[in-house]
Protein backbone atom coordinates (compact mmCIF):
# COMPACT_ATOMS: atom_id res chain seq x y z
CA UNK A 1 0.00 0.00 0.00
CA UNK A 2 1.29 3.47 -0.90
CA UNK A 3 0.16 6.69 0.74
CA UNK A 4 1.50 10.15 -0.02
CA UNK A 5 2.26 12.87 2.48
CA UNK A 6 3.41 16.39 1.72
CA UNK A 7 6.50 17.52 3.63
CA UNK A 8 7.79 21.02 4.33
CA UNK A 9 4.89 22.74 2.60
CA UNK A 10 5.18 26.20 1.12
CA UNK A 11 8.26 25.52 -0.98
CA UNK A 12 6.60 23.86 -3.94
CA UNK A 13 4.19 21.04 -4.66
CA UNK A 14 6.43 18.18 -3.62
CA UNK A 15 5.29 14.86 -2.19
CA UNK A 16 7.29 12.10 -0.60
CA UNK A 17 6.00 8.52 -0.95
CA UNK A 18 5.71 6.56 2.30
CA UNK A 19 5.67 2.82 1.85
CA UNK A 20 3.85 0.45 4.15
CA UNK A 21 5.22 -3.05 4.41
CA UNK A 22 8.50 -4.76 3.68
CA UNK A 23 10.57 -4.45 0.53
CA UNK A 24 10.77 -7.31 -1.97
CA UNK A 25 13.30 -9.82 -0.73
CA UNK A 26 13.01 -8.84 2.94
CA UNK A 27 11.97 -11.09 5.80
CA UNK A 28 8.95 -13.22 4.99
CA UNK A 29 5.83 -12.27 6.94
CA UNK A 30 5.12 -15.91 7.77
CA UNK A 31 8.37 -16.28 9.74
CA UNK A 32 9.42 -14.32 12.80
CA UNK A 33 13.00 -13.01 12.31
CA UNK A 34 15.61 -14.46 14.65
CA UNK A 35 18.22 -12.25 16.27
CA UNK A 36 21.90 -13.14 16.25
CA UNK A 37 24.29 -15.24 14.24
CA UNK A 38 26.95 -14.62 11.62
CA UNK A 39 26.67 -14.50 7.83
CA UNK A 40 29.41 -15.04 5.25
CA UNK A 41 28.81 -13.68 1.74
CA UNK A 42 31.03 -14.52 -1.22
CA UNK A 43 31.37 -11.50 -3.51
CA UNK A 44 32.89 -10.97 -6.93
CA UNK A 45 34.33 -7.48 -6.52
CA UNK A 46 36.71 -6.10 -3.90
CA UNK A 47 36.30 -2.35 -3.30
CA UNK A 48 39.14 -0.27 -4.73
CA UNK A 49 38.53 2.12 -1.82
CA UNK A 50 36.30 1.98 1.25
CA UNK A 51 35.53 5.69 0.95
CA UNK A 52 32.05 5.71 -0.64
CA UNK A 53 32.58 9.19 -2.09
CA UNK A 54 35.55 7.97 -4.12
CA UNK A 55 34.31 4.49 -4.93
CA UNK A 56 32.59 4.29 -8.32
CA UNK A 57 32.17 0.50 -8.36
CA UNK A 58 28.49 -0.37 -8.41
CA UNK A 59 29.24 -3.88 -7.16
CA UNK A 60 31.06 -2.51 -4.10
CA UNK A 61 27.97 -0.66 -2.92
CA UNK A 62 26.62 -3.97 -1.59
CA UNK A 63 29.42 -3.84 0.98
CA UNK A 64 29.64 -0.09 1.64
CA UNK A 65 25.88 0.33 2.11
CA UNK A 66 26.16 -1.57 5.40
CA UNK A 67 28.10 1.30 6.95
CA UNK A 68 27.03 4.41 5.03
CA UNK A 69 23.57 5.82 4.41
CA UNK A 70 21.86 8.59 2.47
CA UNK A 71 19.23 11.27 2.87
CA UNK A 72 16.40 9.40 1.14
CA UNK A 73 15.60 5.85 0.12
CA UNK A 74 14.05 4.90 -3.22
CA UNK A 75 10.75 3.15 -3.85
CA UNK A 76 10.07 0.58 -6.60
CA UNK A 77 8.42 3.24 -8.78
CA UNK A 78 11.43 5.58 -8.49
CA UNK A 79 9.91 7.74 -5.77
CA UNK A 80 11.42 8.61 -2.40
CA UNK A 81 10.99 7.45 1.18
CA UNK A 82 12.37 9.04 4.39
CA UNK A 83 15.74 7.92 5.70
CA UNK A 84 18.25 10.27 7.30
CA UNK A 85 15.96 13.04 6.09
CA UNK A 86 12.33 12.98 7.25
CA UNK A 87 11.23 15.01 4.24
CA UNK A 88 12.25 17.47 1.57
CA UNK A 89 10.87 20.34 -0.48
CA UNK A 90 11.85 22.05 -3.72
CA UNK A 91 11.38 25.75 -4.37
CA UNK A 92 9.09 26.93 -7.15
CA UNK A 93 12.06 27.97 -9.30
CA UNK A 94 13.70 24.54 -8.90
CA UNK A 95 16.93 25.95 -7.47
CA UNK A 96 16.58 25.41 -3.72
CA UNK A 97 16.25 22.01 -2.03
CA UNK A 98 15.42 21.87 1.67
CA UNK A 99 15.81 18.70 3.75
CA UNK A 100 14.45 18.22 7.27
CA UNK A 101 16.77 15.78 9.05
CA UNK A 102 16.01 13.28 11.78
CA UNK A 103 17.16 14.35 15.24
CA UNK A 104 17.99 10.90 16.61
CA UNK A 105 20.81 9.72 14.31
CA UNK A 106 24.43 9.22 15.39
CA UNK A 107 27.55 8.23 13.48
CA UNK A 108 29.40 5.13 14.62
CA UNK A 109 32.12 7.39 16.09
CA UNK A 110 29.52 8.87 18.45
CA UNK A 111 29.02 12.20 16.67
CA UNK A 112 25.46 13.41 16.11
CA UNK A 113 24.13 13.72 12.59
CA UNK A 114 23.01 17.30 12.03
CA UNK A 115 22.64 19.74 9.18
CA UNK A 116 26.19 21.06 9.57
CA UNK A 117 27.62 17.54 9.21
CA UNK A 118 25.63 16.87 6.05
CA UNK A 119 26.47 20.28 4.59
CA UNK A 120 30.16 19.53 5.15
CA UNK A 121 29.85 16.41 2.98
CA UNK A 122 28.62 18.49 0.05
CA UNK A 123 31.24 21.17 0.60
CA UNK A 124 34.10 18.65 0.76
CA UNK A 125 32.93 16.96 -2.45
CA UNK A 126 33.65 20.19 -4.33
CA UNK A 127 37.34 19.96 -3.40
CA UNK A 128 40.00 18.67 -5.87
CA UNK A 129 40.36 15.39 -3.94
CA UNK A 130 37.04 14.28 -5.42
CA UNK A 131 37.51 15.67 -8.91
CA UNK A 132 36.26 13.14 -11.44
CA UNK A 133 34.20 11.08 -8.99
CA UNK A 134 30.54 10.48 -9.76
CA UNK A 135 29.65 11.83 -6.32
CA UNK A 136 31.41 15.10 -7.16
CA UNK A 137 29.37 15.32 -10.35
CA UNK A 138 26.20 15.33 -8.28
CA UNK A 139 27.27 18.31 -6.16
CA UNK A 140 28.86 20.39 -8.92
CA UNK A 141 25.57 22.27 -9.36
CA UNK A 142 25.45 23.34 -5.69
CA UNK A 143 26.42 26.96 -5.12
CA UNK A 144 25.84 26.83 -1.37
CA UNK A 145 25.11 24.20 1.31
CA UNK A 146 23.67 25.81 4.44
CA UNK A 147 22.66 24.49 7.86
CA UNK A 148 19.63 26.74 8.44
CA UNK A 149 19.23 25.19 11.89
CA UNK A 150 20.56 21.98 13.48
CA UNK A 151 18.09 19.82 11.55
CA UNK A 152 17.38 21.82 8.37
CA UNK A 153 19.73 21.57 5.40
CA UNK A 154 19.35 23.97 2.48
CA UNK A 155 21.07 23.27 -0.83
CA UNK A 156 21.12 26.14 -3.32
CA UNK A 157 21.85 25.44 -7.00
CA UNK A 158 23.50 27.84 -9.43
CA UNK A 159 20.93 26.79 -12.08
CA UNK A 160 18.01 24.43 -12.56
CA UNK A 161 19.15 20.82 -12.83
CA UNK A 162 16.25 18.39 -13.18
CA UNK A 163 18.11 15.17 -12.19
CA UNK A 164 19.53 16.77 -9.03
CA UNK A 165 17.32 15.01 -6.47
CA UNK A 166 17.92 11.63 -8.11
CA UNK A 167 21.65 12.07 -7.62
CA UNK A 168 21.85 13.85 -4.31
CA UNK A 169 19.33 11.68 -2.47
CA UNK A 170 21.64 8.67 -2.64
CA UNK A 171 24.88 10.35 -1.61
CA UNK A 172 26.49 8.53 1.33
CA UNK A 173 27.03 10.73 4.40
CA UNK A 174 30.31 10.58 6.36
CA UNK A 175 31.01 11.79 9.87
CA UNK A 176 32.81 15.18 9.97
CA UNK A 177 35.77 13.53 11.74
CA UNK A 178 36.28 11.27 8.71
CA UNK A 179 37.49 14.13 6.53
CA UNK A 180 40.53 14.69 8.77
CA UNK A 181 41.49 11.00 8.83
CA UNK A 182 44.60 9.70 7.06
CA UNK A 183 42.33 6.85 5.92
CA UNK A 184 40.21 9.24 3.82
CA UNK A 185 41.53 8.04 0.46
CA UNK A 186 41.63 4.30 1.10
CA UNK A 187 38.84 4.12 3.64
CA UNK A 188 38.94 2.26 6.94
CA UNK A 189 37.50 2.07 10.46
CA UNK A 190 38.16 5.78 11.02
CA UNK A 191 35.68 6.65 8.28
CA UNK A 192 32.42 6.65 10.16
CA UNK A 193 28.90 6.38 8.79
CA UNK A 194 25.44 5.95 10.28
CA UNK A 195 24.80 2.42 8.98
CA UNK A 196 23.45 -0.68 10.75
CA UNK A 197 26.91 -2.27 10.73
CA UNK A 198 30.36 -1.00 11.74
CA UNK A 199 33.55 -1.95 9.92
CA UNK A 200 35.63 -4.19 12.17
CA UNK A 201 38.44 -5.57 9.98
CA UNK A 202 39.61 -5.45 6.38
CA UNK A 203 42.17 -7.86 4.95
CA UNK A 204 43.04 -6.76 1.45
CA UNK A 205 42.48 -9.49 -1.11
CA UNK A 206 40.67 -11.70 1.39
CA UNK A 207 37.71 -10.32 3.31
CA UNK A 208 36.00 -7.48 5.11
CA UNK A 209 34.19 -7.89 8.44
CA UNK A 210 31.41 -5.89 10.09
CA UNK A 211 29.71 -6.03 13.48
CA UNK A 212 26.18 -4.92 14.32
CA UNK A 213 25.69 -1.30 15.33
CA UNK A 214 23.71 -1.72 18.59
CA UNK A 215 22.54 1.93 18.58
CA UNK A 216 20.98 1.75 15.12
CA UNK A 217 17.32 2.76 15.01
CA UNK A 218 16.75 4.87 11.86
CA UNK A 219 16.21 2.47 8.97
CA UNK A 220 14.47 3.87 5.88
CA UNK A 221 10.69 3.96 5.99
CA UNK A 222 10.39 1.09 3.50
CA UNK A 223 12.84 -1.27 5.21
CA UNK A 224 11.78 -4.74 6.27
CA UNK A 225 12.06 -3.86 9.96
CA UNK A 226 13.16 -1.11 12.33
CA UNK A 227 15.83 -1.16 15.03
CA UNK A 228 19.28 -2.82 14.94
CA UNK A 229 20.19 -5.41 12.31
CA UNK A 230 19.25 -9.03 12.98
CA UNK A 231 22.77 -10.39 12.46
CA UNK A 232 25.57 -10.04 15.03
CA UNK A 233 28.41 -10.27 12.52
CA UNK A 234 28.86 -10.07 8.78
CA UNK A 235 31.78 -11.14 6.58
CA UNK A 236 32.27 -10.55 2.84
CA UNK A 237 34.84 -12.83 1.25
CA UNK A 238 36.43 -11.71 -2.01
CA UNK A 239 36.08 -14.59 -4.48
CA UNK A 240 36.60 -13.16 -7.98
CA UNK A 241 36.19 -16.48 -9.83
CA UNK A 242 32.60 -17.53 -10.49
CA UNK A 243 33.35 -21.23 -10.14
CA UNK A 244 35.02 -20.63 -6.77
CA UNK A 245 32.00 -18.72 -5.46
CA UNK A 246 29.68 -21.47 -6.66
CA UNK A 247 31.82 -24.14 -5.02
CA UNK A 248 32.00 -22.17 -1.77
CA UNK A 249 28.20 -21.98 -1.56
CA UNK A 250 27.47 -25.57 -2.51
CA UNK A 251 30.06 -26.81 -0.01
CA UNK A 252 28.75 -24.63 2.81
CA UNK A 253 31.84 -22.41 3.13
CA UNK A 254 29.68 -19.32 2.55
CA UNK A 255 25.96 -18.66 3.06
CA UNK A 256 25.27 -16.37 0.10
CA UNK A 257 26.95 -15.50 -3.19
CA UNK A 258 26.35 -12.92 -5.90
CA UNK A 259 27.60 -12.78 -9.48
CA UNK A 260 26.53 -16.17 -10.85
CA UNK A 261 27.65 -17.18 -14.33
CA UNK A 262 25.24 -18.39 -16.98
CA UNK A 263 26.79 -21.82 -16.72
CA UNK A 264 26.14 -22.03 -12.97
CA UNK A 265 22.66 -20.50 -12.71
CA UNK A 266 21.01 -23.87 -13.34
CA UNK A 267 22.64 -25.32 -10.23
CA UNK A 268 20.54 -23.04 -8.04
CA UNK A 269 17.38 -22.18 -9.98
CA UNK A 270 15.58 -25.46 -9.40
CA UNK A 271 17.40 -26.72 -6.31
CA UNK A 272 15.39 -27.23 -3.09
CA UNK A 273 18.52 -26.40 -1.09
CA UNK A 274 19.05 -22.90 -2.48
CA UNK A 275 17.11 -19.74 -3.30
CA UNK A 276 18.00 -17.91 -6.54
CA UNK A 277 17.09 -14.33 -7.51
CA UNK A 278 18.14 -12.00 -10.29
CA UNK A 279 17.37 -8.42 -11.36
CA UNK A 280 18.31 -6.10 -14.23
CA UNK A 281 20.37 -3.05 -13.27
CA UNK A 282 19.41 0.53 -13.94
CA UNK A 283 21.99 2.79 -15.59
CA UNK A 284 24.00 2.05 -18.72
CA UNK A 285 24.61 -1.31 -20.41
CA UNK A 286 28.06 -2.84 -20.66
CA UNK A 287 29.18 -0.91 -23.72
CA UNK A 288 32.25 -0.56 -25.90
CA UNK A 289 32.85 3.21 -25.93
CA UNK A 290 34.85 4.40 -28.97
CA UNK A 291 37.35 7.24 -28.57
CA UNK A 292 36.37 9.76 -31.25
CA UNK A 293 39.54 11.81 -30.81
CA UNK A 294 42.33 9.30 -31.45
CA UNK A 295 43.39 6.54 -33.84
CA UNK A 296 41.11 4.57 -36.17
CA UNK A 297 38.02 5.18 -34.05
CA UNK A 298 38.24 8.90 -34.82
CA UNK A 299 36.67 7.92 -38.17
CA UNK A 300 32.90 7.46 -37.89
CA UNK A 301 33.00 4.88 -40.71
CA UNK A 302 35.31 2.69 -38.65
CA UNK A 303 33.06 3.07 -35.63
CA UNK A 304 29.98 2.13 -37.62
CA UNK A 305 31.88 -0.82 -39.12
CA UNK A 306 32.53 -2.22 -35.65
CA UNK A 307 28.81 -2.03 -34.83
CA UNK A 308 28.03 -3.99 -37.99
CA UNK A 309 30.88 -6.52 -37.62
CA UNK A 310 29.84 -7.97 -34.24
CA UNK A 311 27.00 -10.48 -33.89
CA UNK A 312 26.17 -9.38 -30.36
CA UNK A 313 23.16 -11.62 -29.83
CA UNK A 314 25.08 -14.74 -30.79
CA UNK A 315 27.95 -13.82 -28.46
CA UNK A 316 25.67 -13.06 -25.51
CA UNK A 317 23.86 -16.36 -25.95
CA UNK A 318 27.13 -18.28 -26.22
CA UNK A 319 28.86 -16.69 -23.22
CA UNK A 320 25.90 -16.39 -20.84
CA UNK A 321 23.73 -19.36 -21.89
CA UNK A 322 20.60 -17.26 -22.12
CA UNK A 323 21.06 -15.69 -18.67
CA UNK A 324 21.81 -12.15 -19.90
CA UNK A 325 19.91 -9.75 -22.16
CA UNK A 326 21.38 -8.14 -25.27
CA UNK A 327 21.59 -4.34 -24.93
CA UNK A 328 20.58 -1.78 -27.55
CA UNK A 329 20.38 1.68 -25.99
CA UNK A 330 22.36 4.18 -23.96
CA UNK A 331 20.25 3.21 -20.89
CA UNK A 332 19.07 -0.19 -19.70
CA UNK A 333 15.39 -1.24 -19.89
CA UNK A 334 15.30 -1.02 -16.09
CA UNK A 335 15.33 2.79 -16.47
CA UNK A 336 11.62 2.66 -17.22
CA UNK A 337 11.06 6.43 -17.27
CA UNK A 338 13.63 7.19 -19.95
CA UNK A 339 14.45 3.99 -21.83
CA UNK A 340 13.48 4.38 -25.49
CA UNK A 341 12.95 0.88 -26.85
CA UNK A 342 12.47 2.15 -30.42
CA UNK A 343 16.26 1.86 -30.75
CA UNK A 344 16.00 -1.93 -30.55
CA UNK A 345 16.93 -3.69 -33.82
CA UNK A 346 17.45 -0.36 -35.61
CA UNK A 347 21.07 -1.45 -36.15
CA UNK A 348 22.89 -4.74 -35.83
CA UNK A 349 25.04 -7.46 -37.34
CA UNK A 350 25.76 -6.82 -41.04
CA UNK A 351 29.25 -8.00 -42.09
CA UNK A 352 28.71 -6.87 -45.69
CA UNK A 353 28.06 -3.32 -44.49
CA UNK A 354 31.01 -3.49 -42.11
CA UNK A 355 33.43 -4.38 -44.88
CA UNK A 356 32.00 -1.80 -47.26
CA UNK A 357 32.45 0.93 -44.64
CA UNK A 358 36.08 -0.08 -44.03
CA UNK A 359 36.75 -0.04 -47.77
CA UNK A 360 35.32 3.48 -47.94
CA UNK A 361 37.54 4.49 -45.02
CA UNK A 362 40.62 3.37 -46.95
CA UNK A 363 41.39 0.16 -45.06
CA UNK A 364 41.43 -1.89 -48.25
CA UNK A 365 44.61 -3.98 -48.03
CA UNK A 366 45.25 -7.06 -45.87
CA UNK A 367 48.39 -8.27 -44.17
CA UNK A 368 49.58 -11.85 -43.71
CA UNK A 369 47.43 -12.20 -40.59
CA UNK A 370 44.28 -11.28 -42.48
CA UNK A 371 43.96 -7.88 -40.79
CA UNK A 372 43.10 -4.78 -42.77
CA UNK A 373 45.82 -2.22 -43.39
CA UNK A 374 46.17 1.31 -44.75
CA UNK A 375 49.47 2.88 -45.77
CA UNK A 376 51.20 -0.22 -44.43
CA UNK A 377 49.68 0.14 -40.96
CA UNK A 378 47.42 -2.52 -39.45
CA UNK A 379 43.90 -1.58 -38.33
CA UNK A 380 44.56 -2.04 -34.61
CA UNK A 381 42.36 -0.62 -31.87
CA UNK A 382 43.43 -0.75 -28.21
CA UNK A 383 40.72 -1.93 -25.83
CA UNK A 384 41.63 -0.78 -22.32
CA UNK A 385 39.70 -2.62 -19.61
CA UNK A 386 40.11 -1.89 -15.90
CA UNK A 387 41.06 -5.06 -14.07
CA UNK A 388 38.88 -3.91 -11.17
CA UNK A 389 35.72 -4.20 -13.30
CA UNK A 390 36.50 -7.51 -14.99
CA UNK A 391 33.53 -9.47 -13.69
CA UNK A 392 30.58 -11.44 -14.97
CA UNK A 393 32.72 -13.30 -17.55
CA UNK A 394 33.56 -10.05 -19.30
CA UNK A 395 37.02 -11.30 -20.17
CA UNK A 396 35.45 -14.17 -22.11
CA UNK A 397 32.93 -11.77 -23.67
CA UNK A 398 35.69 -9.44 -24.91
CA UNK A 399 37.62 -12.38 -26.38
CA UNK A 400 34.52 -13.36 -28.34
CA UNK A 401 34.11 -9.78 -29.61
CA UNK A 402 37.79 -9.73 -30.53
CA UNK A 403 37.44 -12.96 -32.53
CA UNK A 404 34.42 -11.71 -34.45
CA UNK A 405 36.02 -8.35 -35.28
CA UNK A 406 38.92 -10.23 -36.86
CA UNK A 407 36.86 -12.90 -38.58
CA UNK A 408 34.08 -10.67 -39.93
CA UNK A 409 35.94 -7.48 -40.80
CA UNK A 410 39.72 -7.87 -40.37
CA UNK A 411 39.87 -5.54 -37.36
CA UNK A 412 42.45 -6.21 -34.64
CA UNK A 413 41.15 -5.43 -31.15
CA UNK A 414 44.15 -5.43 -28.78
CA UNK A 415 42.85 -6.29 -25.31
CA UNK A 416 44.71 -4.68 -22.43
CA UNK A 417 43.80 -5.30 -18.79
CA UNK A 418 45.31 -2.62 -16.56
CA UNK A 419 45.45 -1.69 -12.87
CA UNK A 420 43.44 1.17 -11.40
CA UNK A 421 46.24 3.73 -11.63
CA UNK A 422 47.08 2.96 -15.25
CA UNK A 423 43.39 2.92 -16.13
CA UNK A 424 42.86 6.37 -14.61
CA UNK A 425 45.88 7.78 -16.46
CA UNK A 426 44.87 6.28 -19.80
CA UNK A 427 41.32 7.51 -19.37
CA UNK A 428 42.39 11.04 -18.43
CA UNK A 429 44.92 11.29 -21.26
CA UNK A 430 42.68 9.67 -23.87
CA UNK A 431 45.31 7.02 -24.64
CA UNK A 432 42.97 4.27 -25.80
CA UNK A 433 40.76 3.29 -28.69
CA UNK A 434 37.93 1.64 -26.76
CA UNK A 435 36.94 1.53 -23.10
CA UNK A 436 34.33 -1.07 -22.11
CA UNK A 437 32.19 -0.08 -19.16
CA UNK A 438 28.78 -0.17 -17.51
CA UNK A 439 27.37 2.16 -14.89
CA UNK A 440 24.70 1.22 -12.37
CA UNK A 441 22.96 4.21 -10.81
CA UNK A 442 19.88 4.94 -8.77
CA UNK A 443 19.16 8.05 -10.83
CA UNK A 444 16.60 8.32 -13.61
CA UNK A 445 18.80 8.86 -16.68
CA UNK A 446 21.42 10.86 -14.78
CA UNK A 447 24.24 8.62 -15.96
CA UNK A 448 23.70 10.04 -19.47
CA UNK A 449 25.18 13.33 -18.29
CA UNK A 450 28.33 11.71 -16.96
CA UNK A 451 28.80 9.76 -20.19
CA UNK A 452 28.08 12.48 -22.75
CA UNK A 453 28.83 15.92 -21.30
CA UNK A 454 32.33 17.22 -22.13
CA UNK A 455 34.82 16.09 -19.52
CA UNK A 456 35.42 19.71 -18.52
CA UNK A 457 31.71 20.15 -17.77
CA UNK A 458 30.99 17.10 -15.63
CA UNK A 459 31.41 14.23 -18.09
CA UNK A 460 33.59 12.25 -15.68
CA UNK A 461 33.02 8.97 -17.58
CA UNK A 462 32.74 10.41 -21.10
CA UNK A 463 34.77 7.55 -22.57
CA UNK A 464 33.90 8.46 -26.17
CA UNK A 465 35.33 11.92 -25.43
CA UNK A 466 32.66 13.54 -27.55
CA UNK A 467 32.25 17.29 -27.34
CA UNK A 468 29.55 17.47 -29.99
CA UNK A 469 27.65 20.76 -29.50
CA UNK A 470 24.36 19.02 -30.29
CA UNK A 471 24.83 16.63 -27.36
CA UNK A 472 25.70 19.37 -24.88
CA UNK A 473 22.75 21.47 -26.03
CA UNK A 474 20.31 18.57 -25.61
CA UNK A 475 21.62 17.77 -22.13
CA UNK A 476 21.41 21.41 -21.06
CA UNK A 477 17.84 21.53 -22.35
CA UNK A 478 16.87 18.33 -20.53
CA UNK A 479 18.46 19.50 -17.29
CA UNK A 480 16.52 22.75 -17.35
CA UNK A 481 13.06 21.16 -17.49
CA UNK A 482 11.10 19.25 -14.86
CA UNK A 483 8.81 17.86 -17.57
CA UNK A 484 9.64 14.12 -17.68
CA UNK A 485 7.97 13.64 -21.08
CA UNK A 486 10.12 16.36 -22.62
CA UNK A 487 13.26 14.90 -21.03
CA UNK A 488 12.38 11.50 -22.51
CA UNK A 489 12.07 13.01 -25.97
CA UNK A 490 15.42 14.79 -25.63
CA UNK A 491 17.20 11.66 -24.38
CA UNK A 492 15.68 9.65 -27.26
CA UNK A 493 17.00 12.19 -29.76
CA UNK A 494 20.45 12.05 -28.15
CA UNK A 495 20.40 8.25 -28.21
CA UNK A 496 19.77 8.04 -31.96
CA UNK A 497 22.48 10.61 -32.60
CA UNK A 498 24.99 8.81 -30.34
CA UNK A 499 24.39 5.30 -31.67
CA UNK A 500 22.93 5.50 -35.18
CA UNK A 501 24.52 8.69 -36.52
CA UNK A 502 27.84 8.89 -34.70
CA UNK A 503 28.37 5.34 -33.34
CA UNK A 504 29.94 6.51 -30.08
CA UNK A 505 29.62 3.02 -28.68
CA UNK A 506 28.37 -0.54 -29.08
CA UNK A 507 26.05 -1.69 -26.25
CA UNK A 508 26.68 -5.38 -25.53
CA UNK A 509 24.51 -6.58 -22.64
CA UNK A 510 22.33 -5.39 -19.77
CA UNK A 511 24.06 -5.90 -16.41
CA UNK A 512 22.09 -8.33 -14.32
CA UNK A 513 22.76 -9.06 -10.66
CA UNK A 514 22.14 -12.53 -9.26
CA UNK A 515 21.97 -13.88 -5.72
CA UNK A 516 22.01 -17.50 -4.58
CA UNK A 517 21.65 -18.42 -0.93
CA UNK A 518 21.08 -21.33 1.36
CA UNK A 519 17.36 -21.68 2.09
CA UNK A 520 18.01 -20.93 5.78
CA UNK A 521 19.06 -17.38 4.84
CA UNK A 522 16.03 -15.10 5.02
CA UNK A 523 15.56 -11.46 4.03
CA UNK A 524 18.17 -11.40 1.26
CA UNK A 525 17.21 -9.50 -1.87
CA UNK A 526 17.61 -6.41 -4.04
CA UNK A 527 17.11 -2.72 -3.51
CA UNK A 528 13.60 -1.65 -4.50
CA UNK A 529 14.64 0.69 -7.33
CA UNK A 530 18.34 0.47 -8.15
CA UNK A 531 18.09 -3.33 -8.11
CA UNK A 532 21.57 -3.97 -6.80
CA UNK A 533 21.91 -6.57 -4.03
CA UNK A 534 20.76 -4.98 -0.78
CA UNK A 535 22.82 -4.65 2.38
CA UNK A 536 22.54 -7.30 5.09
CA UNK A 537 20.33 -5.16 7.35
CA UNK A 538 17.15 -7.26 6.91
CA UNK A 539 18.88 -10.65 6.68
CA UNK A 540 18.37 -13.25 9.39
CA UNK A 541 19.19 -16.92 9.84
CA UNK A 542 16.45 -19.49 10.17
CA UNK A 543 17.32 -22.14 12.79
Amino acid sequence: MVTRRTFLGGLGAVTLPIIAGARPGTAEAADAPVKGGSLTWGVETEPNTLNPHLNGQAKAKLILRNAYESLLARTPDGGYAPWLAKGYAVSEDGRTYTFRLRDDVTFSDGAKLDAAAVALNFTKLKEPTYSGSISAGHVSYISEAVAADPHTLVLKLDRVYAPFLDGISGLEILSPKSFASPQLKAGGPELSGTGPFILERYVKGQEIRFVRNPAYNWAPANAGHQGPAHLDRLTYRFLPESAVRTGALTSGQVDVIEGISGNDAGLFKDSPDFAYQNALNTGTPYTLYFNVTRGPTADVKVRKAILAAIDVERIIQSVYRGERQRAWGILTPADTDFYDKSIERSYGFDPKLANALLDEAGWTARDAGGFRTKDGKRLTIEVVQSQATVRDQRDILLQAVQAQARQNAGIELALQYVDAGTYANRQNDGQYGIIPNSTTTQENGLTIYFHYLPRSKGGSINYSRTEAPEVSAWLDEAASTLDAKKRFEIYAKLQRFALLEQAYGLPLYVPDDQIAASTRIKGVGFRPFKRLPESAYDIWLKP
